[in-house]
């Protein structure tokens, strides 16, 4: 009865990024965690394509986004997920690769990739375009960085976003503003959460993100408050479709 199964059970690709190991910065433990668990999550709920790809440097993390862009062009679901360090500055959120030094404010614009960037790698998919980052944790960066200007300011966590494309959503592990924990265990709360929920065949994708926000509030004590921005149209969009029903 494969008829029943919905119409957006199309072409989805995914990329996962994760930044563990930082040259200037201390390493982080969970992020090439956090990125193996999702990569194989997506894998397992039948995406055509995941290229999970960890400790990457600028350039190649910029490589990567363009390859993927090419990618999205025929899909109907893009995902990128990202796990690692990440800055705010003047408003503006920037994931940082591994080889960032960033010794002062304005470094971001050359040694980071801003959220825009990746919002422009998942742009051509037709149907759903979605970030999620676990990215809120507090910059080891923020603390050394020299102010080229005193007034620039640099944030905690990251800044709230509001999408300009249609059906895009941008999740954060931690509300705009706060920072996220790296968890007691191999992989954060919000990872553990997210493997558990958002492939669930059948269920709408902002559904399986309230699960994980209950989730990560109980898990973390209510410390800790995943956001969503963006929004839909009222179709439900799961990332996995309902599975056909067998007959016989």
């Amino acid at each position: 009865l494969f008829g029943a199964e919905p119409a957006f059970a199309g072409n989805r690709v995914a990329l996962v990024l994760a930044n563990s190991a930082y040259r200037h910065a201390p390493s982080l433990t969970n992020p090439v965690n956090d990125g193996a668990v999702m990569a194989k999550t997506l894998k397992e709920a039948g995406f055509d394509t995941v290229d999970y790809r960890h400790d990457l440097s600028a350039q190649e993390t910029r490589r990567v986004l363009r390859d993927f862009a090419d990618a999205t062009r025929n899909a109907d679901i893009a995902v990128v997920y990202y796990a690692g360090h990440g800055i705010e500055v003047e408003g503006s959120n920037y994931l940082i690769p591994v080889d960032a030094k960033l010794e002062r404010d304005t470094d971001v614009y050359d040694e980071a990739l801003s959220l825009d960037r990746v919002l422009v790698a998942v742009e051509p998919a037709k149907q759903l375009r979605l970030v999620i980052l676990d990215a809120c944790r507090d910059n080891p960066f923020g603390k050394t960085m020299k102010r080229t200007i005193a007034t620039r300011g640099i944030g905690r966590g990251l800044a709230q976003v509001e999408p300009t494309s249609p059906n895009t959503l941008i999740a954060y592990s931690a509300k705009a503003g706060f920072t996220a924990q790296d968890g007691d265990g191999a992989n954060s709360p919000f990872t553990v959460a997210l493997s558990k929920y958002l492939t669930t065949p059948g269920l709408d994708v902002r559904r399986a993100f309230g699960f994980v926000r209950d989730e990560v509030l109980k898990s973390t004590g209510n410390k800790q408050e995943p956001f969503v921005y963006g929004s839909l149209g009222g179709d439900d969009v799961p990332l996995v479709p309902t599975r056909p029903i067998a007959t016989g």
